[in-house]
């Protein structure tokens, strides 16, 4: 029985960053564009208008909308971040793919 539950810990330890990156990217695509919302942001809490982690967030949440000129004037790297957390993420999958199932 030990043996099954470390195979089980190695693997979720392997794809635990490859599903965080995942539910992050699902949560900025099902963000709501218009209209104030909660933010966990400290700057915005703190009454800071300027925050280039908010312009990178809303510059993804742009481009899954469809928005592409709003996701580039959001924040230019919005849309280049998309796709090296993509590529990490393809790579992380790739990677462990060599390991044996459990």
């Amino acid at each position: 029985m030990g043996v099954v539950l470390q195979k089980i810990f190695q693997a979720k330890r392997r794809y635990f960053e490859a599903v965080i990156w995942i539910v992050a990217l699902v949560l900025l695509a099902l963000t709501p564009i218009q209209g104030d919302h909660y933010s966990l942001c400290i700057f915005n809490n703190l009454g800071i208008g300027f925050c280039p982690g908010c312009g990178l967030g809303h510059s993804i949440t742009y481009f899954f909308h469809g928005d592409l000129k709003a996701s580039f004037y959001a924040h230019p790297l919005g849309i280049p971040a998309i796709a090296i957390l993509m590529f990490r993420i393809f790579s992380i999958f790739k990677q462990n793919k060599k390991y044996q199932p459990i």
